[in-house]
């Protein structure tokens, strides 16, 4: 993968560190289900792109740490899913079927099935994560980082669909992670947005809110640039809790309609 002068991506793609979490090594405990669900997650959050090929099997199992039987049978679940699709033959392979951005319909019905307990100790979580990946951030981020923090917040601001901007909100708390150096967090990062993530950003659909997001963000990058890591944990926690807030408030805009 080719990257621009600042070190990024083109076209908004992820780095190759916040990539590497996807590809990683799973835990022991690892099998087909695990690999499927790393995949489908990926895809589901929009880290892998439709039309995007997939590593060889050979590739994925010496990333994953899985045998290439586990990877097969990976494959074939995800192609039952329409998830993937193979092609044989020169230039062939597994390439990504990502479905359309989910509806903003269906991602209000999972939030109607959230009870607000529950939402807030998903978001509780993510706060606790997101805020010890901006600790870490402000410790360890280099230029490139800051460089990719700073790309993801004016990505949120030009985006006008609500889809885009809840991918760009997605990337953005990924590079966060990844800027923290910790694979772990990373890998905690992406469970936490396919549990939750893009139902907290159902607001984003809101001009105001993504204006808000967008200041919190830089709020939060001038304290990693800073090496300031109380401040950044602080602006991190602070930003999950507006996440929050503007989810619980359609929440109950919801369940009173």
């Amino acid at each position: 993968m080719t990257t621009t002068s600042r070190g990024l991506a083109p076209g908004g793609r992820l780095s190759s560190r916040a990539r590497s979490a996807v590809f990683s090594p799973l835990e022991p405990t690892g099998r087909a289900e695990a690999v499927t669900r790393r995949l489908s997650d990926a895809i589901a959050l929009g880290l892998l792109r439709g039309d995007e090929q997939l590593p060889s099997e050979t590739d994925l199992a010496e990333k994953l740490g899985v045998s290439t039987v586990t990877v097969r049978e990976a494959l074939t679940s995800l192609r039952e899913q329409g998830l993937v699709r193979t092609r044989r033959g020169r230039g062939g392979g597994s390439f990504v079927c990502a479905p359309a951005d989910a509806a903003t319909s269906v991602l209000r019905a999972r939030l109607r099935s959230f009870a607000l307990g529950e939402l807030r100790d998903l978001a509780d979580h993510y706060a606790a994560i997101s805020g010890a990946c901006a600790r870490l951030a402000a410790e360890r981020a280099d230029d490139d980082d800051h460089a990719r923090l700073a790309s993801g917040t004016e990505r949120l601001g030009a985006a006008t669909e609500a889809g885009a901007r809840r991918r760009a909100e997605g990337q953005y708390h990924l590079e966060l992670a990844a800027s923290a150096q910790s694979p772990r967090l990373t890998r905690e990062e992406i469970a936490l947005q396919s549990a939750v993530g893009p139902v907290l950003w159902l607001a984003y659909a809101d001009d105001a809110t993504v204006t808000a997001a967008c200041r919190q963000h830089e709020r939060l990058q001038q304290a990693v640039a800073a090496g300031d890591a109380a401040v950044a944990r602080a602006a991190a926690e602070d930003h999950v809790a507006e996440m929050f807030a503007a989810a619980r408030a359609l929440h109950r805009e919801m369940m009173s309609g």
